[in-house]
């Protein structure tokens, strides 16, 4: 008899054990932390809409392999019993379809439901994504997610610094940074940043910082300008880390804005969140005030000019590869990526006629029609067929290219297939889907060797790393696009005036800290 109540009792509370988070070998209690978001730039100056399918989204076990820092053997995987919802990361493109918004989003909020509650969770977003019909996407995001989590759960949230973070996303979140360098080559460190805090506000039971402070900077700049590889970027930045070292402050952080998107939450913002009032809020200013002081020192991080200017240089030049990039029409920033105009330019041009002039490598242009084509041709066959301004026909129509197929790739996540296209000197890289191209091995899969050609065109703006790194000479070509560079002529109407540099002349702004409610006060 009493084995068989011991057996009744000890079950249940096992289970119980489990369910509160500890478990049944008597580990002490570890949190529950949830983790969701959804990521993407998207131009509203640019006609091309963003599908749920663009988003890739991840759920699951599988969400880890986007966190090499939440691997199986590391040490924060060990430090919580993690929940991973539903994360999902798109293309820099056009504005999301509300169809799309609404489904992932309603996805994720049916996971974290089944699954709650939690101690924490961990909202990995860009902060750049414009929907349909909708202002402030992310904090309208973040409000939904809120309602199903509680107040409770601590909330960490990790964002690209190009984002936007309204007053809203500032109070429904409670622990908030953003990436230090452009390029983001400290992306993941970011991230794991944002795990840090969160795991050691739990674990240390201070919870939530006392105070949040935030600051809007009416600067709205392209990242073209705001590099942090110089200066003023590089050294405005470099006050970021000290600022956010000191007793007292939990972290802090600049958002640069995201320029091609008319809304009234695109501008500059400084936060920084932490224990100590006074810290806080000083911090916050000092950021926000070297940020307005230097406003006018950015410029282009390099040299620029007419696309015809740029290829005049590269074709006079003895540097290879001699990189130009394509500006207008980047789709790591929200362009269509299938903007014609400056490959219609380059192939008019007599010094690329023939097979024996420079060699040049344009990369890329969507064209699924061309691609099927050249697939029946085979490698070596000859095609003729059009590409290019199915979604952004507003500067060039599609471009009939004839040529020799040179390659075809089948695989890639985004392009799908890639096929080459030889036209005299000119290899145009064609994919049935759109595809930034950032590194080399992009180009050798497909027998490409950027290194010994002349010159290599990128639909692009700053070049990341290995581009750069590659580069022996390069210029930025201000070309059209949904993601135009000339800025003060493209027709906004919502963004909050006056604003730099649309208004050279404005006096200086209020730049004191705006202290967020809690989230617990919502």
């Amino acid at each position: 008899m009493k084995k068989i109540i011991f057996s009744i009792v000890f079950i249940p509370l096992s289970a119980l054990l489990v369910g509160c988070g500890q478990s049944p070998d008597g580990q002490a209690d570890l949190p529950r932390i949830a983790i969701a978001g959804l990521g993407i730039e998207s131009s509203t100056f640019s006609p091309a809409l963003t599908h749920e399918e663009a988003f890739h989204a991840k759920t699951g076990d599988e969400i880890y392999s986007l966190y090499p820092f939440l691997s199986p053997d590391s040490l924060n995987r060990k430090r919580a019993r993690w929940v991973p919802t539903l994360r999902g990361q798109a293309l820099p493109g056009g504005i999301v379809t509300r169809e799309a918004y609404e489904s992932l989003v309603a996805k994720t909020l049916d996971l974290l439901e089944k699954n709650g509650p939690y101690d924490g969770l961990f909202f990995d977003i860009h902060g750049a994504m414009s929907v349909v019909g909708m202002d402030d996407p992310e904090g309208d995001f973040i409000i939904r997610v809120r309602e199903v989590v509680g107040k409770n759960t601590i909330i960490s949230t990790c964002m690209d610094l190009h984002g936007n973070v309204s007053w809203r996303l500032a109070q429904n979140t409670d622990l908030i940074t953003c990436y230090r360098m452009a390029p983001h080559e400290d992306a993941l460190e970011s991230k794991k940043r944002a795990v840090d805090n969160l795991l050691s506000r739990i674990e240390s039971g201070k919870g939530k910082p006392a105070f949040k402070a935030w600051i809007p900077v009416p600067i709205l700049l392209p990242g073209e300008k705001t590099s942090t590889r110089v200066d003023p970027g590089k050294s405005l930045y470099a006050k970021v880390y000290p600022a956010a070292d000191q007793e007292g402050i939990v972290d802090a952080a600049i958002w640069v804005g995201y320029a091609w998107a008319d809304e009234p939450r695109n501008h500059a913002v400084v936060m920084v969140t932490g224990d100590d009032q006074e810290k806080v809020t000083h911090t916050a200013e000092d950021l926000a005030s070297s940020f307005w002081e230097v406003r006018s020192e950015f410029e282009f991080i390099a040299p620029t000019a007419t696309l015809a200017e740029s290829l005049d240089k590269a074709i006079a030049s003895d540097n290879k590869p001699f990189m130009i990039s394509d500006m207008g029409d980047n789709p790591t920033a929200g362009g269509a990526g299938d903007v014609t105009w400056t490959l219609k330019e380059i192939l008019a041009r007599p010094e690329f006629k023939s097979e024996n002039g420079p060699s040049l490598i344009y990369a890329s242009i969507p064209g699924p029609e061309l691609v099927e084509k050249a697939m029946e041709a085979g490698i070596g066959g000859k095609i003729d067929a059009h590409a290019g301004a199915a979604v952004d026909d507003r500067f060039a129509p599609p471009i009939r290219l004839s040529g020799t197929v040179e390659a075809i790739e089948h695989g890639d996540r985004h392009a799908e297939t890639e096929v080459v296209v030889k036209i005299g000197s000119v290899s145009v890289i064609v994919t049935k889907k759109r595809k930034p191209y950032h590194r080399e091995v992009d180009f050798t899969r497909l027998g490409l060797n950027p290194r010994k050609t002349d010159i290599v065109v990128v639909k692009i703006g700053y070049l990341v790393p290995e581009l750069y790194d590659m580069r022996a000479d390069w210029v930025m070509a201000l070309t059209p696009g949904g993601v135009d560079q000339d800025l003060e002529n493209l027709p906004f109407k919502r963004i909050n005036r006056p604003m730099f540099p649309f208004d050279k002349d404005m006096e200086d702004p209020d730049l004191k800290a705006r202290l967020v409610p809690s989230s617990e006060d919502i």
